[in-house]
């Protein structure tokens, strides 16, 4: 699959690239795993002089010696004594910035915590040393966004303030889904809003999908379960090392949040713990779910709910962890009939989400979110708002739109009214029949 849909991002990264001609350049690229991270490294520096060093679990010694040899398959070194250490490396490097332009990649930059701490601050003493003298950029990247996020936005840390970028890589957008099936020739309404709510957009789960000819949402979930298929244990892989021993409580909340129990209370009352510590720390360290409210509530409101920001991983724990027993006998059949059986439902929920992003990339409002009260009364699936222009849409979702009454709908929103007074009000009916209207 050819790369597709990273253009701000490439237009960043070259517009960093092009400071080095001054001086030395620091760039942080985070992201889960699959979603191309360093694809698009490799595609920024096409044509140019780059250096790429992976950072795998072995001593610091070995990781020298490997090195060393990638750098002098690029530059021509003098006869050089036993490197053991990777601050002597990252010096070489730099002095090699003095008189060379070129870029330093640095993959899974995370894992010198295990290896060996003290590097980060090597690396810093050496940077703040060399940074004015060099045409070096060094792009660091990381999958474990808890660590990452530590090494470079803590206060206490040596890296923080290092770097002069630290870009989030996210999902291909709505628009660069439908591109691409359009490109393979198999876009109608229902695989673009399949492919969203299998993959979130994962440039990694879009190209096996693709590469494996799919054509319609039966041939992605007969790739997906499928004997040695890296869907299968991927939502424990990719989130297992950020966890750590703890890992089977969060994995029992985000279960709980993938089948729809999304308040506090219901998912402490069913485990039977205090949550909120997890809850806290799956949002602001791990940033796996996030909390909404209703589009009129105060800060302080407690009126909450929890989602899965990972259309994949809430997937997987609906359906793949949830029913491990049958994935570990490779009872596949069974998997798919419970698909049969809950898919119109599932998906219903994530219909929401689909919409909601889809308006947000549309660049026409400021304010997107829902409107319920307590008890789950009056609810609202979608209220988009322009506050400069004083206009909303207050919308009802549902795949069927047959099954959608805009009269109710009406009312139910009544209670908006002293929220948004004097705005224009538009009511909408969606569904899948009418989503590619938005494009």
């Amino acid at each position: 699959m050819k790369f597709y849909g990273r253009e701000d991002e490439l237009r960043q990264l070259s517009q960093l690239e092009q400071k080095t001609k001054i001086q030395g350049v620091m760039t942080v690229l985070t992201g889960r795993r699959r979603v191309g991270k360093t694809e698009l490294a490799f595609q920024q520096v096409q044509g140019q002089k780059f250096i790429y060093l992976f950072v795998s679990k072995k001593a610091e010694f070995l990781l020298c010696q490997e090195y060393l040899a990638d750098i002098q398959r690029c530059f021509e070194l003098p006869v050089i004594g036993e490197i053991r250490s990777f601050s002597d490396i990252f010096k070489l490097l730099l002095e090699l910035g003095k008189t060379n332009r070129f870029t330093l990649i640095i993959d899974e930059f995370q894992e010198f915590t295990s290896i060996n701490p003290s590097i980060y601050s090597d690396i810093q003493k050496l940077w703040d040393i060399y940074k004015k003298q060099i045409h070096l950029h060094v792009i660091f990247i990381g999958s474990i966004y808890s660590l990452m996020r530590k090494i470079f936005r803590d206060k206490k840390e040596p890296l923080f303030g290092r770097a002069d970028a630290i870009i989030h890589l996210q999902g291909f957008s709505l628009n660069a889904l439908s591109n691409l099936l359009k490109e393979y020739r198999i876009f109608d309404a229902k695989n673009w809003f399949d492919l969203y709510l299998l993959t979130g957009g994962m440039p990694k789960y879009v190209e096996l999908l693709m590469d494996a000819g799919v054509q319609n949402l039966s041939d992605m979930l007969n790739v997906m379960l499928a004997k040695n298929s890296l869907f299968l244990e991927e939502g424990k892989y990719l989130l297992i090392e950020e966890f750590g021993k703890e890992y089977t409580i969060y994995f029992s909340i985000l279960e709980l949040i993938a089948q729809g129990k999304t308040a506090r209370s219901e998912i402490g009352a069913i485990l039977e713990k205090d949550i909120g510590g997890y809850l806290q720390r799956l949002e602001d360290d791990y940033t796996v779910i996030q909390t909404y409210k209703p589009m009129t509530a105060k800060p302080q409101s407690r009126l909450q709910r929890y989602t899965l920001i990972d259309n994949f991983i809430k997937f997987w724990f609906y359906y793949f962890y949830a029913n491990r027993a049958a994935i570990e006998m490779e009872n596949f059949s069974y998997i798919k009939k419970i698909m049969n059986k809950t898919y119109a439902n599932y998906s219903g929920r994530i219909l929401e989400n689909f919409y909601h992003t889809l308006l947000a990339e549309t660049g026409l409002y400021n304010r997107i979110g829902r409107y319920w009260e307590k008890g789950n009364l009056n609810e609202i699936d979608l209220i988009a708002v322009n506050d400069l222009e004083k206009r909303m849409v207050v919308a009802e979702i549902k795949r069927n739109a047959k099954k959608i009454n805009t009269t109710e709908l009406k009312l139910r929103a009544e209670k908006l009214r002293p929220f948004f007074d004097g705005y224009t009000v538009e009511y909408l009916a969606l569904s899948l029949d009418n989503m590619e209207d938005w494009l």
